[in-house]
């Protein structure tokens, strides 16, 4: 019997993607926003587009506390961490210049580097992962030349959810003077990040995964010490700002943000925000909430369900998701019985990362991915468990 948590009683397990159901808090603050205020910040001179400014600062902050930031005007407001990651790739690297990223990035990562390949402009090089998803920091380090500018990384694995060692990585960027480009679009709510300690210089993040806002939020937060003007604008325009110049402005945030943010979704972004920073136990509790329901599953799914594959790892801290597949059958089969049938929502596939998957050996078909949330709860884990074995014995409703 399906536990009736959620709308239409459907058991969500495809918060990688996005996360669903978002706080009440979240949904509060959007509709506070559309209804009572509906201005724009920073283009007026009335109370109500005052209060939507105070409200996208609110954003910043919160934001920047969650990360370790000390300046709040670092928070460069985007629709998503995909233009964030564009924004902070195609921002510094420049003609001549030798990238690194690794075999385990989202294509939100992999694309623009490979464009600028492509046309002559960069030079790349990728660093294998291991079978589990983990890199070696020491490979990292001999991948470095003289014209090596930015090390770009994937904090947590969108394929298998692992968690890559980014402060010991860091500290190698760090070392040899060069740009160290964060992907945290996974990690952000569920991994503690020191933005300092972490010597990262560039984060990505996205909002509506696992910091709870809406879609079409997310950022790019620059390091205090880091020079904000060694990042070239990826648009220009309006910013409410120096009006009375053509030129874009050079100051923060507004060198980076220009036309009117998405004021409805960032009201809901700082709602979930402060929901996740002031949760009880912390990011710690998450970590640790997400690491035991996946081990749980999948344990579990090995002891009950026959011809249970995994590619996700029990024995690592995790950000709850998991890669596996029933090798009797093809991955969308599987996906759309436990949708159609048993109210089960997961992804099936690639997941936008397709050298991740010829890491871990699952190209091209990809695999099936449960990705857990804070909401989520080792009942229903038990039902899905349940779900998976019937179906690989072929019993399903």
């Amino acid at each position: 019997m399906l536990k009736d948590r959620t709308e239409g009683g459907v058991i969500y397990f495809d918060n990688a993607a996005t996360s669903f159901p978002k706080p009440q808090c979240v949904s509060e603050a959007v509709m506070h926003y559309m209804t009572k205020i509906g201005a724009n910040p920073g283009r007026s001179g009335h109370k109500m587009s005052v209060e939507a400014g105070r409200i996208v600062f609110k954003a910043r902050k919160s934001i920047a506390a969650l990360f370790g930031l000390r300046n709040p005007m670092r928070v460069i407001f985007t629709s998503n961490a995909t233009e964030a990651l564009n924004m902070a790739i195609l921002g510094v690297l420049e003609k001549g210049d030798h990238a690194i990223t690794s075999s385990m990035e989202h294509n939100s990562t992999i694309r623009p580097l490979h464009e600028m390949e492509k046309k002559g402009i960069i030079s790349l090089s990728i660093i294998q992962a291991d079978k589990t998803g983990i890199l070696d920091p020491d490979k990292i380090r001999k991948a470095i030349r003289a014209n090596t500018k930015a090390i770009i990384i994937n904090h947590a694995s969108n394929v298998v959810g692992c968690i890559q060692p980014i402060r010991e990585i860091g500290k190698i960027c760090r070392e040899n003077g060069v740009i160290f480009i964060v992907d945290c679009a996974q990690s952000a709510g569920i991994v503690p990040i020191d933005i300092d300690q972490d010597n990262i210089d560039i984060l990505a993040f996205a909002g509506h995964k696992a910091l709870y806002g809406p879609t079409g939020t997310g950022g790019m937060v620059i390091a205090d010490r880091f020079d904000f003007k060694r990042i070239k604008p990826l648009k220009y325009g309006g910013t409410g700002s120096l009006s009375d110049k053509i030129e874009q402005p050079d100051f923060l945030p507004d060198r980076f943000e220009s036309g009117t943010l998405n004021v409805a979704g960032l009201s809901g972004l700082l709602a979930g925000s402060e929901y996740i920073r002031h949760r009880d136990g912390g990011i710690e509790r998450i970590l640790e909430h997400k690491t035991e329901l996946q081990k749980y599953f999948i344990q579990k799914a090995e002891m009950l369900v026959e011809d249970f594959c995994c590619f996700s790892s029990a024995q690592l801290p995790s950000t709850g998701v998991v890669a596996f597949k029933l090798n009797k059958f093809s991955v969308s089969e599987i996906a759309q019985i436990l949708s159609d049938e048993y109210g089960i929502m997961c992804r099936q596939g690639l997941h936008c990362s397709p050298l991740a998957h010829q890491t871990i050996g699952t190209f091209p078909e990809g695999t099936l991915r449960f990705g857990f949330s804070i909401f989520n709860n080792k009942e229903e884990i038990d039902f899905a468990v349940q779900a998976l074995k019937s179906i690989s014995e072929g019993k399903q409703t």
